[in-house]
């Protein structure tokens, strides 16, 4: 079996991802900044788009194992799978690189989302709403609760991937794709469902930067959250992964 090289890993998980935050990120803005084509179109669409992010990111990951997601890496490492893709062993060296890649590809897909709707971010009518594109937030906001629905997400996300396969390819693009919307369809309603450290972090700091009309502040207070709660879950998957029922 070849080894991939660690930049290739880098530049695989870079992209996948960016392109997992961008139609991810883009079908939020398409819902719900005030004058696109798509507003109002609900969670139904976005949670169907963030399946098809989802999708597609896996497609462009592909030679890296498309984790996309540090609780994919966590939950692989957990495990203790061997290699994190085929040819690609687990050590220090690449849980970072993925890790570093997830979060830098997750800024990059939101700062081409924020490109994609300027205009619309900027609109006086987006004013105040603009975070809600980017990174989650909880319906009726109760810490211990929000890091307990978005644990329990993650391990479902984790532990199902884990029992199909050593890699989230392994069980192919559709089938990872359909169980990110039937998560969000059953799961997704207290948090808006990040399951992915990443997903939230790297559109909140891309929120927090870029220079976006009236988007107001970045609620870092509850930025931990969408972080320590799939990490929770990812551990907890990776630990029962091979355990027999």
């Amino acid at each position: 079996m070849d080894t991939v090289g660690l930049g290739t890993v880098f530049g695989s998980e870079v992209l996948g991802t960016a392109i997992l935050i961008l139609l991810g990120v883009g079908v939020v803005a398409n819902v719900s900044l005030p004058k696109s084509f798509g507003n109002g179109g609900g969670w139904i669409v976005i949670i169907f788009g963030w399946g098809l992010a989802v999708f597609a990111g896996v497609y462009a990951a592909a030679s890296s194992g498309a984790h996309l997601n540090p609780a994919v890496t966590i939950g692989l490492l957990v495990s203790g799978a061997d290699q994190y893709a085929p040819g690609v062993d687990v050590s220090v060296a690449s849980t970072l690189v993925y890790l570093a890649a997830e979060l830098i590809g997750a800024i990059l897909g939101a700062v081409l989302a924020w490109a994609a709707y300027r205009a619309h971010y900027d609109d006086p009518e987006a004013a105040g709403t603009q975070l809600g594109t980017f990174s989650t937030g909880p319906a009726i906001k109760s810490t211990a609760d929000n890091l307990v629905t978005e644990a329990i997400g993650t391990f479902v996300l984790i532990y199902i991937i884990l029992r199909f396969g050593d890699t989230p390819t392994e069980i192919g693009p559709l089938a990872v794709a359909l169980l990110v919307v039937g998560i969000g369809a059953s799961l997704g309603g207290p948090t808006g469902y990040a399951i992915n450290p990443a997903r939230d972090l790297g559109p909140r700091i891309a929120h927090a930067i870029l220079p976006i009309k009236g988007k107001g502040d970045s609620n870092w207070g509850y930025a931990w959250v969408p972080v320590v709660g799939p990490l929770i879950g990812a551990v907890l998957a990776g630990g029962l992964s091979h355990v027999s029922f």
